[in-house]
């Protein structure tokens, strides 16, 4: 065999063992789930009431289904939790509630509605915030900004 026919032989079986491979790297699926994290306190408040309460948020983002879980726990607070919701406002900015918790007892678990695309963006944007009311302070305790991890 003349060598440029060997080569051309040796390139071709090679070629046809590597198409072969198993790996299919296009059946991948990505993580649909985006998460946003707070940190609840009296500080982020408008204004800063002086509670010494403390929580936390773990929201997680369904980008398929367009619905959310949120995780919400918290302590120290003056009273018995009155209200919670995810309200809509920038970092230092009072808002409407967006979304009402209906189990105030910490850890509070809830599960969005489907978001319509103002929400998505709302949400994508940090422009919703965690908010725990009571009985003493009932423009809320304490406050977080969801901010996208």
């Amino acid at each position: 065999m003349k060598p440029l026919t060997r080569f051309l032989v040796l390139l071709f079986f090679l070629s046809s063992i590597i198409s072969c491979s198993n790996n299919d790297y296009s059946s991948v699926t990505p993580n649909p789930d985006v998460t946003f994290n707070a940190i609840l306190n009296s500080a982020s408040e408008t204004p800063d009431n002086g509670s010494t309460a403390k929580g936390t948020a773990v929201l997680k983002f369904n980008s398929k289904t367009k619905i959310f879980t949120i995780t919400v726990n918290y302590s120290g607070l003056t009273g018995p939790a009155t209200l919670g919701h995810v309200h809509k406002g920038a970092v230092g900015v009072s808002g409407p509630p967006v979304f009402t918790f209906s189990n105030l007892t910490s850890p509070i678990t809830y599960t969005s509605p489907v978001l319509d695309s103002g929400q998505e963006a709302d949400l994508n944007a940090n422009l919703y915030y965690v908010n725990i009311h009571s009985a003493l302070n009932p423009g809320g305790e304490i406050r977080g900004q969801l901010i996208k991890y």
